[in-house]
């Protein structure tokens, strides 16, 4: 855990590498904790794949689980995250400092136990409803709706425990603490694990299915999420009072800005729940290999994209309480650069290795070849959608901290759109895969969209994010195409000198394979004269430092 009575100070970006190599160090720290959360994460599903496999029984916790975790994205790590930090960083700025920061956090602690309070109890007696608007097909099985809907009565506090948890993290973030609050999400997959393993078996006893105990686990481990953060929240200052004051100008503003942030985030949600309800037709097994699919390809994100995004949120947000626009674009163009040295080569290793990945995780117990080619297959097309997440993780937050909520709205509105019409289209040829085409295409249009409104001007005509052309892109993409053959060669001569099969022997290969495309990716970038290759390097050095 970092030193709480003297928190790092994220370091400010600017354009030059410098600036990215010292947010690559900040956001390495980040990065640890985000990496040793994500590992958990896989270990869950490793877990839910060997003990549940890909059908009903998961279809089910699938659904179920998106309930709470589409109301989280919304307003806890969504739209409240964005208009909470640049409002609490201006609290901490301010003559009042950290009194009148923690005025405002209670206060926001205070309405959302109100609020979500009320969202909670809506959830828990429309639960069946709920199931039925994401996926009617389950109606066609019997006994699946029914799942689904006792799984999402069991969750429906979720939403209200990682709301909180996201409060406490942005409070912590805003004063300079990164490690802890990016491991929280680790007690989440730990009470995940540990339900599935050993609470399953004894749900039959209880008239229950054995699936039953990973919705235990996610309640148990959104609570403790936020409860691990609470002690590191009391030693920066933090003191919980009873208070609400719905007069209060940065709540007020907090609650007008994520008005259109919901709307625009709803959005997303949208493809979400129609990509689910599509799935649902195609009987038992897609929104499965769909959902494990989507994980993989959230790996890479959770550490690189969201490491990068946490540490430039913040530093935009500074750099916005100052009106300084250009400390805002140098904060986002070289985070948007390290990004891509970072994604570029993850999408060209998924890419790559997507049979074996998924076979080396999940292809045990209930998780058959089957599943494996329908997942990977699954997986070929989503990795190609690594950097436009992460990108949008580290775009949006600016306009948010710029006073700017509309222009989030419209393009995940045109978004949506765009999504359901390529639905449409590519049912047909691509069956349920075309889902995952759609996802991929809609991720990079809503990026681009949000990338131009920033290069064309803000703030009475200044660009946020100077025009750099695509050289630098392709030239990162260059390089990681030749890692990922360079990896695969490594993977086909290691089969000659490793002949046995089995996981043993693909898990010895598939390493050596990663293990040679990461020694190679730093030369490969400096070759291709890509300035951000130290950078990578730096926030490699950090994460090896914190690993030890």
């Amino acid at each position: 855990m970092e030193n709480q009575t003297e928190p790092d100070a994220p370091p400010r970006a600017t354009a030059h590498g410098g600036g990215s190599a010292r947010s690559a160090v900040a956001a390495g720290k980040v990065g640890v904790a985000i990496a040793i959360s994500r590992v958990l994460g896989l270990v869950r599903e490793v877990v839910q794949a060997k003990y549940f496999g890909a059908g009903l029984a998961t279809d089910a916790f699938g659904v179920a689980y998106r309930i709470p975790n589409l109301l989280r994205d919304l307003f806890a790590e969504g739209a409240m995250s964005a208009a909470f930090l640049p409002a609490f960083a201006r609290r901490l700025a301010s003559d009042g400092g950290r009194a009148s920061a923690w005025s405002l956090a209670n206060r926001m602690v205070n309405a959302l136990l109100i609020l979500l309070g009320a969202v909670t109890l809506l959830v828990f007696f429309g639960a069946r409803l709920l199931v039925y608007v994401q996926a009617a097909g389950f109606a066609a099985v019997p006994g699946k709706v029914e799942l689904a809907e006792q799984m999402t009565r069991i969750m429906s506090p979720f939403l209200l425990c990682v709301s909180l948890a996201a409060v406490f993290m942005g409070m912590l973030n805003a004063c300079g603490s990164f490690f802890l609050p990016a491991l929280s999400s680790s007690a989440f997959n730990v009470c995940c694990i540990l339900a599935g393993v050993f609470l399953s078996p004894f749900m039959p006893r209880w008239g229950l299915d054995p699936v039953v105990a990973m919705a235990v686990g996610a309640l148990a481990g959104g609570f403790c999420q936020f409860a691990v953060m609470v002690p590191s929240a009391r030693a920066q200052g933090f003191r919980y009072r009873l208070t609400l004051d719905l007069s209060d100008p940065d709540l007020r503003r907090i609650g007008k800005l994520m008005l259109p942030a919901v709307l625009g985030l709803s959005a997303t949600q949208v493809n979400v729940i129609v990509d689910s309800q599509i799935a649902s037709m195609y009987g038992d097994g897609p929104v499965s290999w769909l959902g494990y699919a989507f994980r993989l390809m959230h790996l890479p994100i959770g550490v690189f994209g969201v490491a990068i995004a946490t540490v430039a949120t913040v530093d935009a947000s500074r750099h916005a309480a100052r009106e300084d626009v250009a400390g805002v674009g140098g904060t986002l163009a070289a985070g948007l650069r390290l990004a891509a040295c970072l994604t570029f080569p993850a999408t060209a290793g998924l890419v790559a290795f997507r049979r074996e990945i998924v076979q080396l995780l999940f292809e045990r117990g209930e998780f058959l070849s089957d599943d494996t080619e329908r997942t990977a297959g699954v997986l070929l097309y989503y990795a190609f959608a690594l950097f436009a997440y992460s990108a949008v993780k580290i775009v949006v937050p600016a306009f948010y901290a710029l006073g700017d909520s509309r222009t989030p709205v419209r393009t995940s509105m045109l978004t949506v759109a765009v999504k359901v019409a390529l639905n449409l289209l590519l049912l047909k040829p691509l069956g349920f895969y075309g889902l995952a085409v759609s996802t991929t295409v809609a991720a990079w249009l809503n990026y681009a969209l949000l990338r131009r409104r920033l290069g064309r001007g803000f703030g009475g005509g200044r660009r946020v994010v100077p025009g750099e052309g695509v050289g630098v892109y392709l030239r990162i993409a260059a390089a990681s195409v030749l890692m990922g053959a360079f990896a695969r060669l490594v993977f086909v001569c290691g089969g000659m000198a490793v002949p046995a099969s089995g996981a043993p022997a693909l898990g010895l290969r598939l390493g050596f394979a990663i293990a040679a495309a990461l020694v190679a990716l730093v030369p490969l970038l400096r070759l291709f004269r890509v300035r951000e290759a130290d950078a990578v390097l730096g926030m490699a050095a950090k994460l090896a430092g914190r690993g030890r």
